[in-house]
C-alpha cells in the first residue's frame, strides 16, 4: 500500500472519487447531531459500509507482518463482518455476547480471546461491534459498553463502531444508544475508534448503497483516514451522482426523513414485539427486542422435539422455518454462532410480507424453498373485519388491512412453531 505521487515512479496513483465531497460534508453535520463534532477530512465514503469496513481492516493491519494482523467478532455478528477479514488473510476470532445484549463481546471474554490469541502467536488489532445490534435486535448498555471500550483500550484495539442501525430504536425514550467514539473521546483516546454506518435503509431505492465513515481528529487518525482513502480510490468505489445525491438527502435528514424513520422503528418495534412474544410462548429463549428488524431466538432447550422434526442444527432449523413462512428465518451460522446451536434469526418481515431490505441482509444467500400456508399471502389485502380487534393492533401508522394481514402472519408463525416444539414426530 506504498504511496505514489502524480507522475512518480509508481505510477499516477488514485483517481479522485467522483460524488464525495457533498456528501462529506453532509456526513460532517450527521455526526455533529449527534455529539461527534466532524470536519469533512476525517469522513470516508463508499457504495457501502463492508467495503469501508474492508479498508479499514488493510489499513489497520498494514503494520503487522502478514497472516498475523488477526479481528476479533462478537458471535452472533452482522453476517458481512467476518468476510472482510478472510478477504485480507486476516485471522478471526469470535467472542461470545453477553447475557443481556448482542453486538458487542463479553469483556473479560475479549480479554481472555486476545490472550488466547496472542499465545497462538497472532496480532489482533481490530474488533468491530455495533452497539444497536440488529442481529439480536438490541442495544448495549451503556455501562456495558463502557467495560468493552476499556477492554480494547488495554489491549490496544482498534474499535470498528458499527452504528448502522443506531436510529431504529423502537421507543425514543426506551433506549439510549452511545457511540463508542463518545466514550473514549471522553477518556482521552478518539484515536482508537473509527465510526461505520450504511446508509441503504435511509435510502429510497433498495439499489441504493452507501456507506460513511469517521476517523478522529488526531493525528493517529488522520493517517488511518488517509490509508483507507488510499484504498477505496485504488478499487475505484465513488458513487454514482444519483447515489451520491440520495445519500446528501439521507445525512441531512430533512423533517419528512425523521419523521419516516421514527414510523418505520415504531412499526417494527410492534412487530418484533409480536415475534419476540411468539418464541417465548413456544419455549424458545429470545432477548427483548429494543431496536432493528429481527428478533434472536435460541431453541436448545427444545433440541429434543425438534430432533422428533429431523432437525438438529442451524442449518436444518433454517431451512424447515423457510420453507414453512417464507425467507424471514435466517440459522445462526451465518452470524458466527456454531451451526450445532439451534438458534435463528426472524425478521418482521415474516409478518408484514416486506421482503428484506439488503442492508439487513448483506452475504446472507436467501433460499429458494417453495413457501406455502397463509405467510405466503399475510402481506395482501384482508378484511380488517376477519380479526376481532384488527383496527386497534398497532402503530397509528398501520391501517386496519395491515394490521389484520399482521395477525393472520403471526397465527401461521404460532402454528408453525408450535407444530415443530409439540414433541411428537411425524
Amino acid at each position: 500500500m506504498r504511496r505514489t505521487g502524480q507522475g512518480s515512479e509508481g505510477g499516477a496513483g488514485p483517481r479522485p472519487l467522483p460524488g464525495l465531497a457533498a456528501v462529506r460534508e453532509s456526513a460532517c453535520g450527521y455526526w455533529q447531531r449527534r455529539g461527534l463534532p466532524t470536519e469533512p477530512a476525517q469522513v470516508a465514503v463508499a457504495p457501502a459500509a463492508p467495503l469501508l469496513l474492508l479498508a479499514v481492516l488493510a489499513a489497520a493491519g498494514r503494520r503487522e507482518r502478514p497472516g498475523a494482523a488477526g479481528v476479533l467478532l462478537p458471535h452472533p455478528c452482522t453476517s458481512w463482518y467476518a468476510p472482510q477479514a478472510h478477504l485480507l488473510g486476516q485471522p478471526v476470532r469470535t467472542v461470545p455476547v453477553p447475557a443481556e445484549c448482542g453486538g458487542v463481546p463479553d469483556p473479560f471474554a475479549l480479554l481472555e480471546t486476545v490472550r488466547r490469541a496472542r499465545a497462538a502467536g497472532e496480532a489482533p488489532r481490530a474488533l468491530v461491534l455495533s452497539m444497536a445490534d440488529d442481529v439480536t435486535g438490541t442495544a448495549a448498555p451503556p455501562e456495558l459498553l463502557h467495560e468493552v471500550c476499556e477492554a480494547a483500550v488495554a489491549e490496544d484495539l482498534l474499535l470498528v463502531s458499527d452504528e448502522t442501525w443506531r436510529d431504529s430504536s423502537h421507543a425514543a425514550d426506551d433506549t439510549v444508544v452511545v457511540s463508542p467514539a463518545q466514550m473514549l473521546a471522553e477518556a482521552g483516546r478518539p484515536e482508537q475508534v473509527v465510526v461505520l454506518a450504511d446508509l441503504g435503509a435511509a435510502l429510497p431505492q433498495p439499489d441504493l448503497r452507501a456507506g460513511v465513515a469517521r476517523f478522529s481528529a488526531t493525528r493517529g487518525g488522520e493517517l488511518l483516514g488517509e490509508q483507507v482513502n488510499e484504498v477505496l480510490g485504488l478499487l475505484g468505489s465513488g458513487l454514482s451522482e444519483r447515489t451520491a445525491a440520495a445519500a446528501v438527502t439521507a445525512l441531512s435528514e430533512p423533517a419528512e426523513l425523521r419523521s419516516r424513520r421514527a414510523a418505520d422503528a415504531r412499526r417494527h418495534g410492534w412487530l418484533a414485539g409480536l415475534l419476540h412474544g411468539a418464541v417465548t410462548e413456544a419455549g424458545a429463549t429470545c432477548r427483548p427486542p429494543h431496536v432493528g428488524r429481527h428478533v434472536y431466538a435460541d431453541l436448545d432447550q427444545l433440541r429434543t422435539r425438534l430432533a422428533a422434526r429431523g432437525i438438529a442444527d442451524a442449518p436444518a432449523l433454517e431451512a424447515e422455518l423457510v420453507r414453512r413462512l417464507g425467507p424471514y428465518a435466517v440459522g445462526g451460522h451465518r452470524f458466527g454462532d456454531d451451526p450445532r446451536e439451534l438458534r435463528v434469526r426472524l425478521s418482521t418481515g415474516a409478518l408484514s410480507g416486506a421482503p428484506p431490505h439488503p442492508s439487513a441482509t448483506a452475504a446472507v444467500a436467501p433460499t429458494t424453498a417453495t413457501v406455502t400456508g397463509p405467510a405466503a399471502t399475510a402481506a395482501g389485502p384482508a378484511d380488517a373485519g376477519s380479526v376481532p380487534g384488527a383496527r386497534q393492533w398497532g402503530p397509528a401508522e398501520l391501517g386496519a388491512r395491515e394490521s389484520a394481514g399482521a395477525a393472520e402472519a403471526l397465527a401461521q408463525v404460532q402454528s408453525v412453531l408450535a407444530d415443530l416444539t409439540d414433541g411428537s414426530s411425524h
